[in-house]
């Protein structure tokens, strides 16, 4: 809009890196943190864990009594080790290269509408070369147990 920078805000299931929400805005604080998850678990469920960096809207007070509140386990990256995170800072190099780098925006909301759609692509037929060369959504259909026998 103003040529204000943006941050994304990534969540993804560590099991089979099917991206669960990208949100966008011009800060995430705490308070916009926790209202993501709170929108993931409405639809998927409760995760027992949540691993991150040690961003100050991660390590808030806000964000463990959260935590607490849902007994979700929040567990943190050691500082300047991205590679215990390795596969959430690769997706964060997909996101960049393959939409984020090649516009650009006029608004938060044209960024929001990008990310919606290649989010979507990217659990629905963007082959995932971590989880079998299948996509996400894919892999996540491959190991659930079948109910017939």
């Amino acid at each position: 809009e103003d040529g204000r920078s943006f941050r994304l805000l990534n969540i993804i299931d560590d099991f089979n890196r099917e991206g669960l929400a990208i949100k966008v805005d011009f800060s995430l604080p705490s308070e916009r943190v926790i209202r993501t998850p709170n929108q993931v678990i409405e639809w998927r469920g409760k995760p027992k864990q949540i691993r991150s960096d040690n961003g100050p809207e991660y390590i808030s007070a806000l964000l463990a009594e959260w935590a607490t509140r849902h007994a979700i386990e929040l567990k943190f990256i050691q500082p300047g080790n991205p590679q215990q995170n390795a596969y959430v800072e690769r997706y964060n190099r997909t996101v960049r290269g393959e939409w984020l780098d090649q516009y650009l925006f006029s608004s938060i909301a044209e960024v929001q509408e990008h990310a919606t759609a290649w989010l979507w692509f990217y659990n629905n037929e963007r082959p995932n070369k971590a989880v079998g060369g299948v996509p996400p959504k894919y892999k996540k259909t491959l190991t659930t147990p079948s109910s017939t026998s």
